[in-house]
């Protein structure tokens, strides 16, 4: 152990017990009594921390503060529950990326709160074994992007990367000005004003195919309005012009909805029969439909009329593919005729649009 991890579990061992004697801190400690009597002397005169020693009861204590209020030794300063609470987050961020980036840069700071909990405490370096993190379908990002796009994002510079925009399988050269990083359902995006568009976009760490740091200051975008440009979508779709969805649940399904948050600006309504009435922003419908999809039967799109039509045309389309299994081309694709049997369910499910007045 450390002469500084010591100083900070003599001062926790005191202020933990109220009173400790000299007997119990050179067995706590593991030191020898010489060692012990330069530490308590450097707490004192040193660093100000006000041990007493109590002749009466043969241990030492903590008096007042000659500045008052409580003392605190300088730099990390947690009691054990939080030392705990600190290995816990540790171990989460650690389990953010598949390669452990965060953990390894993280490492030192693992390592001092151990020291500070004591090596006598193995509960404390088991900490890491007793949390599981099951991250289905995450997107690792390779190390050196991770470390190049945080180095941009902390020193304020711009990025030049070569990006794979997956949605029209283009590649293209970005200039960018990082202004956060953003992890979601088990992938990392960076949130960047685009020299090229002209505006705020959203990018996956993953799908960069090269990048690097450029002497240049990044463009500053005040919070607020980085907030309202990529925070009132649905999910991982950015956008500032929101529109409603309102979605009904079945009481099965509702028991488990009633406890999630969609979205921070929601709208819950709790209905006679035990369903459940669910209002909530998107901005793009693409990931707001994928989540719907998971509820299969157990909820309804009631708003908009052009959402619940999507819903219940991949419905009916995942109907198709079932219901033809057997006929299935050997090419793959699935016939006309059963694709028409099943389109029956988007008229089903998809509230009609309204009619049209006659003038």
């Amino acid at each position: 152990m450390t002469r500084t991890a010591r100083l900070y579990r003599i001062e926790r061992l005191i202020r933990a017990r109220g009173q400790v004697s000299f007997r119990q801190l050179i067995d706590e400690l593991e030191v020898s009594p010489a060692t012990l009597k330069r530490d308590l002397a450097y707490l004192r005169d040193r660093l100000g921390a006000p041990i007493e020693y109590d002749r009466l009861d043969n241990g030492y204590r903590l008096g007042a503060s000659p500045r008052g209020g409580k003392h605190e030794l300088p730099g990390l300063w947690f009691d054990e529950r939080e030392l705990y609470g600190l290995l816990m987050a540790h171990q989460l961020l650690g389990e953010l990326d598949g390669q452990a980036l965060l953990g390894r840069h993280l490492q030192p700071l693992r390592d001092r709160i151990l020291d500070m909990l004591g090596a006598s405490q193995p509960q404390a370096s088991a900490v890491v074994d007793r949390v599981r993190i099951v991250a289905a379908a995450r997107r690792p990002v390779p190390a050196r992007w991770f470390e190049i796009v945080g180095e941009a994002l902390v020193g304020r510079r711009r990025l030049r990367m070569r990006y794979l925009t997956r949605g029209r399988g283009e590649v293209g050269e970005r200039e960018v000005s990082p202004q956060r990083l953003v992890h979601y359902r088990g992938t990392w995006y960076l949130d960047a004003w685009c020299h090229r568009a002209e505006g705020l976009r959203r990018f996956a760490l993953d799908a960069i195919e090269d990048a690097e740091r450029i002497d240049a200051p990044a463009r500053e975008i005040a919070p607020a309005r980085l907030a309202a440009a990529m925070d009132a979508g649905y999910g991982i779709y950015a956008g500032a012009k929101a529109r409603w969805a309102t979605l009904r649940f079945q009481p099965h399904a509702a028991r488990w909805v009633g406890q999630e948050q969609w979205h921070p600006q929601q709208r819950a309504r709790w209905l006679a029969d035990g369903s459940l009435e669910l209002r909530l922003p998107y901005a793009d419908e693409t990931e707001l439909a994928m989540d719907i999809l998971r509820y299969g039967p157990q909820v309804r799109v009631l708003a908009p009329a052009r959402l619940a039509q999507r819903v219940a045309l991949q419905h009916a389309e995942a109907a198709a593919l079932y219901a033809a299994s057997a006929a299935t081309r050997h090419d793959g694709r699935v016939p006309d005729s059963a694709r028409a049997e099943a389109s029956g369910l988007t008229i089903a499910a998809a509230d009609p649009p309204p009619a049209r007045r006659s003038r």
